[in-house]
């Protein structure tokens, strides 16, 4: 291992086990502090939020963006100190920390026993969503994780979300597909964080206005296992509970070869991630590129 690998492990190493056991108020003000300097320094990371921002906001001036970006960093910085925190959090005050709308769809569809996909993107925090259905909903799930680097790195946040109650995939290998098709046909649940195409070879779509690439996942597998697949959306507001919106099933359509149905579902997963980034854009934490224009095609997402 690397120098810099030893470092990075080490750092995330110190969150959880410094940061989870710091009083809520102090956890929240330390989050903001480093999101505040991060801002003012403007790295690549937060030129690449920012220019990300411009195309979700069309119009937005250079102090617009300015304020989008330093909210999107408080907005980041909070899920990392909710995350840090998250194993030492009471059953109760995970219950209470999120309140979904329009939970019928998932339940519903739960009570159906043909299996439900979830799909969200990088809005807010998905692991206290997870953290909540495992909890207040007493359903187990399944999900991928991308392999990071270094490796014990990755090693810690399968442990962190297993011990959150989820079963955790790692997305390169092959094998996840067919376990999460498995777990579908089995009437369970999988959750999937799919606004962001990993593999280079995802779906294209519309994406406020440009083309971008999204996962095929949630699509083919909705229509090799019958599941229902449901779009979700999260937001921050001013109060401790994050809130969100489970959205009506994107259905399959009835004519098509396999492409054209996955283009279309896709699509219509798109449109829905598409809403709740543009009522707030502060909490979409995409700090990569992500449309076709900006990445290198030789080298994919970076």
């Amino acid at each position: 291992m690397s120098t810099a690998d030893r470092l990075t492990d080490a750092l995330y190493g110190a969150g959880w086990s410094t940061v989870k056991k710091l009083p809520e108020p102090v956890a929240a003000r330390l989050g903001r502090t480093i999101a505040d300097i991060a801002w003012k320094r403007r790295g690549k990371g937060v030129q690449r939020l920012e220019a990300n921002y411009a195309r979700v906001v069309p119009g937005a001036g250079p102090e617009r963006l300015a304020e989008l970006s330093r909210a999107g960093m408080r907005s980041y910085l909070r899920y990392w100190m909710e995350s840090f925190r998250l194993p030492a959090w009471s059953a109760e005050r995970i219950r209470t920390g999120f309140d979904p709308k329009d939970l019928h769809h998932l339940t519903e569809g739960l009570d159906a026993g043909k299996g439900v996909i979830l799909a969200l993107p990088h809005l807010a925090n998905w692991d206290l969503a997870g953290a909540w259905v495992t909890t207040a909903l007493r359903t187990p799930f399944t999900t991928v994780a991308e392999r990071l680097k270094p490796e014990t790195l990755y090693d810690r946040f399968v442990a962190y979300r297993e011990g959150l109650g989820m079963e955790v995939l790692p997305h390169s290998g092959g094998s996840a597909f067919g376990t999460l098709a498995r777990r579908l046909r089995d009437g369970g649940l999988v959750c999937l964080v799919a606004d962001r195409d990993l593999s280079a070879s995802g779906v294209e779509v519309g994406f406020f206005g440009e083309q971008a690439r999204m996962p095929a996942g949630p699509a083919l597998l909705a229509q090799h296992t019958g599941a229902l697949l449901l779009p979700v959306t999260l937001w921050y507001d001013d109060s401790p509970v994050m809130r969100g919106r489970v959205h009506p099933a994107i259905e399959v359509p009835e004519s098509g070869t396999r492409a054209e149905k996955t283009s279309v579902m896709t699509q219509a997963l798109a449109d829905a991630f598409a809403t709740g980034i543009a009522e707030h854009p502060e909490d979409w934490h995409m700090l990569q590129r992500l449309w076709l224009a900006d990445l290198d095609p030789a080298k994919g997402p970076s």
